[in-house]
């Protein structure tokens, strides 16, 4: 993937200003539960924790709700004291911000490339275009590269990362996101 020659500036999009398109893959791909969920999905959890038990490539269970407190208010490296704290942070967020502002702090926050920060910067250097006028295809190739985003990139997806969006796209008209 070609790096950005310089800091992606971020711009702050409003929820109203981010395209239906982008939250229903983000919800598709990283959260099917968010709308059902105090924060944490339990069922995600276990399903994580018996996959990762079996020996098989270790699979995350954290919801939007988590990756926005670890990302918003806590440090990178993995340890259970910031697990500790991005469980105490994710109860807060819920109580009080709304799945709406969650998912809003989430789009314009989430590393979507090397030192490209948020919706409004993705899709612009991915795309030139602004945030809210992603198509169904665009917003999943987006979503797809979460995993790993300094690895793949939505401009030269990989056969891996095309069949992960054409299953976002799949799902998406199913996705509920906050009115």
């Amino acid at each position: 993937m070609e790096k950005p020659t310089k800091a992606v500036t971020r711009k702050w999009v409003a929820y109203e200003d981010l395209s239906d398109n982008l939250k229903r893959a983000a919800v598709a791909s990283e959260d099917a539960r968010f709308m059902l969920h105090a924060g944490f999905d339990t069922q995600a959890i276990k399903e994580a924790y018996q996959k990762n038990q079996s020996g098989q490539a270790i699979r995350g269970g954290s919801t939007i709700s988590q990756q926005t407190a670890k990302n918003v208010f806590l440090w990178p490296q993995r340890s259970w004291v910031r697990k500790g704290f991005e469980t105490w942070f994710t109860l807060l967020i819920e109580a009080f911000w709304g799945k709406k502002r969650i998912l809003e702090v989430y789009l314009n926050i989430i590393e979507m490339g090397p030192r490209i920060y948020g919706a409004e910067a993705a899709t612009t250097y991915y795309f030139n275009k602004p945030a809210v006028s992603l198509t169904k295809r665009q917003a999943a190739l987006i979503v797809a590269v979460l995993p790993n985003p300094r690895r793949w990139s939505p401009n030269t997806p990989t056969n891996y990362i095309n069949q992960k969006a054409r299953r976002i796209v799949r799902y998406m008209p199913y996705s509920q996101i906050p009115n």
